[in-house]
């Protein structure tokens, strides 16, 4: 038997992973980050129209 295939009777595990998305979660995420977003720009919006102008 050639040495560079002597192994060869050994099989690698092959693993399967999920690669599947759920749907309702990527849309769940959409929807909390986009909340944080528009959260952040109503705190820049008050920022700029309320206490810039105090300055």
């Amino acid at each position: 038997m050639d040495p560079r295939y002597q192994h060869s009777s050994m099989e690698a595990e092959h693993l399967e992973t999920p690669k599947k998305a759920n749907s309702s979660l990527i849309a769940s995420a959409f929807i909390e980050y986009a909340a944080y977003f528009i959260i952040f720009l109503g705190f820049l919006y008050f920022l700029v129209m309320y206490l810039f102008p105090k300055f």
